[in-house]
């Protein structure tokens, strides 16, 4: 018979063998679902509509009937799906229920050691909530700041790759922070973010220190835990200063704008009521004629970067170290230098 196994149980288990799946839809599971988890899905979303529909509308007994002959008729491509999965599997649903419970008593059946998860995700959600009521990070902070366009992602991306513990927060939300960030990208909701947000906190507190980029309350469709912003208010903050052709450049690489003309084309026009209507006029005219090198050096001077400046001024000078550098492979060496060098600080 498969074990039933409590929220609690399952996150403070040290074991790497267990694999989790969500049995969900598939736009359930993309709604939200436990980090690191598969999606083999006992119904599609059509299916689950009309068992949906069944229960509500007719009885229980009807539903269940109808449920159980969907999934038998798919049972030899679900099996299929979880033998080439390796250890242990623990499956769940939305609150425990009739299909976590069909998938788990099938795979028991056919020999596999199976868990199936008390209350479902809607248990997790639960405990991911009371965590980010307590959570505290505990490393020491450092905060990468600086304008649109100074390769902060980048940059943080390339210590991540040298081992220097890294919170990528615009990662976690799959957005780059601006109003022009969501751009060929699809947007976290709230509780995807929350979910990796609590994983990658707990994950990063044996560390000395963490470093992530200065964000605003709002970073896409999700906002940002008091702990955070209170977090990156107390920060050191490291502040790139790159020439704007440089930034330009980098931005034209980041976003690929030729690809993406109507989604930039909309985004601007969300601000365009807040720069000066002549700059804000030859942006448009600009775009006419895809001129994105000039369209992106006039946001930069006239929307993005008083709005920086702004934000900057507001943190004391011994919360800032200044790095003026010529590009972002430059930045990337010096930042990693200044947290080797950091006293009290030691390399993981």
């Amino acid at each position: 018979m498969f074990k039933e196994m409590d929220i609690d149980e399952l996150l403070n288990s040290e074991s790497d063998e267990f694999v989790l799946v969500d049995v969900r839809s598939p736009s359930e599971y993309e709604e939200m679902s436990i980090p690191g988890s598969y999606n083999i899905p006992v119904f599609n979303d059509e299916e689950r509509a009309e068992v949906g529909t069944l229960y509500k509308q007719v009885s229980k007994e009807t539903a269940t009937d109808r449920g159980l002959e969907l999934f038998s008729a798919k049972l030899p491509a679900f099996i299929k799906q979880f033998k080439e999965l390796p250890g242990k599997k623990v499956v769940y649903c939305w609150r425990g229920g009739m299909r976590s419970k069909a998938a788990a008593t099938f795979l028991d059946l056919m020999g596999f050691e199976t868990h199936r998860i008390k209350g479902g995700v809607r248990a997790y959600r639960r405990w991911v909530m009371k965590q980010l009521e307590t959570l505290e990070m505990k490393p020491k902070a450092f905060v990468l700041n600086g304008g649109t366009g100074t390769g902060k992602t980048e940059i943080l991306h390339r210590l991540q790759s040298d081992r220097i513990p890294v919170l990528d927060i615009e990662g976690l939300a799959n957005h780059r922070g601006s109003v022009f960030g969501g751009i060929g990208l699809a947007p976290h909701n709230q509780k995807t973010f929350d979910s990796l947000l609590v994983r990658e906190i707990t994950r990063l507190e044996q560390h000395p220190f963490v470093i992530f980029e200065a964000e605003s309350k709002r970073v896409g469709k999700v906002q940002l835990p008091p702990f955070l912003l209170n977090k990156k208010e107390q920060a050191t903050h490291i502040f790139i200063e790159l020439p704007i052709k440089e930034r330009v450049a980098h931005l034209m690489k980041e976003y690929r704008l030729h690809e993406h003309h109507e989604e930039f084309t909309q985004a601007f026009r969300r601000i365009k009521r807040r720069i000066h209507s002549p700059v804000a006029n030859t942006i448009e005219e600009e775009l006419k004629n895809g001129n994105y090198e000039y369209i992106l050096e006039l946001l930069l001077e006239y929307y993005y970067d008083p709005r920086y400046i702004h934000t900057a001024g507001k943190y004391a000078e011994d919360q800032k170290i200044i790095l003026k550098v010529n590009s972002i492979d430059e930045a990337s060496e010096k930042v990693k230098r200044l947290l080797i060098d950091e006293k009290n600080i030691i390399r993981v």
